[in-house]
């Protein structure tokens, strides 16, 4: 059977899938009702599935008769936050509509008798929410002879339109930069002799504020939390502690602007004798354009959706740790595409929704761009 008319044909037990997954929403690292239910479709199917004892991530193939591999990659974890009044798991980035399009990629492709000479490899992984989940999954060998490596988000409205598609979302670099003012407590009648954690932040997000880089690649730096562990009005606070969220649309951006953000830190603590400790946390890289890969998922979009459908860059301002994998292999021919869905009011909202039928064009997209990669490789 053609894989693309297996889709086609099990439209409406793709759709039930989909809202089986939805509902079985779970944060990041805890997606193990998730993790079963796709690993038991896959077997259902002929798959051999590779599961993991410290975390939830499983990798199933279609053997092919050389070490080459064509890779695609979903996510699986939910974000937890407050919905009609409840705080919940639950699925506002679409990662269940992720898995369920490369689950049926991986059915359709089994379906089909199809014989690869080389392995396709399907990865499903955690915590994409905490940026973790990709590193987790290359520690356990997930790139291992990987050649291409293909991944899916469905867009906003303000991206992209329902009914087109990128070959390419270039997402930025995000991280967060976690650190530790320490003072000298005094009372408050006599500063003097003291040293004030809060002057020092406040002088910090100023230095923050006057950061300006020589460059057209958007970016950002900004305080995003600030405490203090005083809860006495009339006491000089001792130590405070704060966040900072860093973006940047590039990697050498985010480079100059965490340095910035250092001597920024610097200066605070010159001018107020404060001590200010910083560590960096939940980095992720920026997006890397590969053209190979690229003019793969375009010619898949174009044979799904039509020439005229295909929207040649969809720029994002949101981060997403896919980017792991290209920037720890920077020859891996990969990239991410971005699914137009009719998506609103956005994502990470507690009432996204989008128009399901895009599920079932973006897995033909994806089964497309499998089989064209096994001719390129």
């Amino acid at each position: 059977m053609n894989p693309l008319d297996y889709i086609e044909q099990h439209q409406e037990a793709l759709l039930t899938t989909y809202h089986e997954l939805h509902n079985l929403a779970e944060p990041s690292w805890e997606e193990e009702k998730t993790s079963a239910y796709i690993a038991e479709k896959l077997r259902e199917a002929g798959f051999q599935v590779r599961r993991f004892s410290n975390h939830f991530g499983l990798i199933a193939e279609i053997p092919g008769s050389t070490h080459q591999v064509v890779a695609l990659r979903a996510d699986m974890d939910a974000l937890v936050q407050e919905v009609n009044g409840m705080v919940r798991p639950n699925h506002s980035c679409g990662h269940d509509g992720h898995s369920t399009m490369v689950l049926y990629t991986a059915l359709a492709l089994a379906a089909s008798g199809l014989k690869p000479k080389h392995t396709i490899r399907f990865i499903f992984q955690p915590a994409e929410e905490k940026g973790k989940g990709a590193l987790k999954m290359m520690e356990e060998g997930a790139l291992e002879n990987v050649s291409w490596l293909f991944g899916v988000h469905v867009r906003p409205v303000s991206e992209l339109p329902y009914g087109k598609a990128s070959p390419i979302i270039i997402h930025g670099s995000a991280g967060t930069i976690q650190g530790t003012i320490k003072g000298r407590q005094s009372h408050a009648a006599r500063p003097a002799e003291g040293i004030n954690v809060i002057e020092a932040a406040s002088l910090l997000v100023q230095n923050l504020m006057d950061i300006r880089l020589i460059t057209e690649v958007p970016y950002s730096i900004k305080m995003t939390r600030l405490t203090t562990e005083n809860e006495a009005t009339n006491v000089i606070p001792e130590t405070a502690h704060f966040a900072l969220d860093v973006r940047a649309q590039s990697n050498e951006v985010m480079s100059e602007l965490k340095h910035k953000a250092k001597q920024a830190m610097e200066l605070a603590a010159e001018r107020t004798g404060a001590v200010i400790t910083c560590s960096i946390e939940e980095f992720i890289p920026a997006a890397a354009m590969n053209e190979k890969a690229m003019k793969i998922t375009e010619k898949a979009i174009s044979e799904v959706l039509g020439k005229d459908m295909v929207v040649p860059l969809c720029i994002s301002q949101g981060a997403e740790d896919f980017h792991f994998y290209t920037a720890n292999n920077p020859r891996l021919q990969a990239t991410m595409v971005g699914l137009g869905c009719g998506l609103t009011p956005g994502l990470h909202h507690p009432e996204m929704e989008f128009q399901l039928d895009a599920l079932i064009y973006g897995t033909k997209i994806l089964t497309q761009s499998v089989l064209s990669a096994l001719q390129e490789t």
